[in-house]
């Protein structure tokens, strides 16, 4: 064999000597190929076949599926009417605590000089929100309400008495609204709907059976009078014994009098909207058939 001085003249001599690559002597890579592990053999180096021990579970044998050994099983138990009917339509509405919301703001994880919705507790990693799992929202409970000390202006879907007294004793504002599950998808995934190029579609209206909540000033639902809201604040203050702060006067009184239309899902963003994420513009519809279908 020539030797070369260069590193490629070594390279090239070497493969110029080396014999034809036949079938005779390919071999593959060591170690690339490892002796099968003998199974059902018994003494003669096979042991359980990776079946364990005796049993259903090595025989073979096992039982369907539902079987729970004899007892009655969970399908049989539950009663077909009563209590448990319709149960798999139900609504579901995760627990918010006053506590979880104070640490989120404490955190610097929601931003309180802004108003809070679905979108801003969902991408904080406040609130877990499945509409696959018939989740319509979150329910504001009053665990923590005595060291809740944030003013804002919130949005939930359900609200305890005692959640909208200790947000009101701050000077904040509460809102109970309805979203129907298209409505939900987007509020809690935005990005991935404005990426579609479609325009943003009306929020729809509470069945029967919810209506009554949204429209109970009580319950500060979207759909009550203002009028009726002012009047159960001032007598919620009186019944837990605070006074109610002026919302007129503050400083942020603007971000506190903000309101959704019935039919807006964004806080901004007005139905028939279309948000171009790629040119970072919103276009508007100007034909009047068109604004007068998204037209509340």
């Amino acid at each position: 064999m020539s030797v070369s001085r260069t590193g490629g003249g070594k390279t090239l001599d070497m493969v110029k000597n080396l014999p034809r690559i036949t079938l005779a002597n390919l071999r593959p890579n060591p170690g690339a190929r490892k002796n099968e592990k003998r199974r059902g053999r018994g003494m003669h180096g096979g042991s359980k076949s990776g079946r364990g021990h005796k049993g259903e579970r090595q025989r073979g044998n096992r039982p369907r599926l539902g079987f729970e050994g004899g007892q009655t099983p969970f399908y049989l138990i539950i009663p077909k009417y009563g209590y448990n009917e319709g149960h798999s339509l139900r609504h579901q509405y995760p627990p918010l605590s006053l506590r979880r919301l104070q640490y989120l703001i404490d955190v610097g994880r929601v931003d309180p000089s802004q108003p809070i919705d679905l979108t801003q507790l969902v991408n904080s990693r406040g609130v877990t929100i499945q509409p696959l799992k018939r989740d319509y929202g979150v329910r504001l409970v009053d665990e923590g309400a005595d060291i809740f000390c944030a003013k804002v202006n919130l949005e939930v879907q359900l609200a305890s008495e005692a959640a909208i007294a200790a947000v009101e004793r701050n000077g904040g504002v509460i809102t109970t609204s309805y979203y129907d599950p298209r409505s939900l998808q987007i509020l809690i995934k935005p990005v991935p709907f404005f990426m579609t190029g479609q325009p943003i579609p009306k929020r729809m209206f509470p069945g029967e059976d919810l209506l009554p909540y949204y429209i109970d000033a009580n319950n500060r639902g979207y759909l009550a009078d203002p009028e009726k809201i002012q009047a159960a604040r001032l007598a919620l203050a009186k019944k837990y014994g605070y006074t109610l702060p002026d919302i007129s006067t503050e400083i942020a009184c603007k971000m506190l009098a903000e309101r959704k239309d019935p039919r807006q899902i964004f806080f901004g963003l007005a139905p028939g909207w279309v948000v171009n994420m790629a040119e970072k513009k919103i276009l508007k519809p100007t034909d009047k058939d068109l604004l007068q279908y998204y037209s509340s």
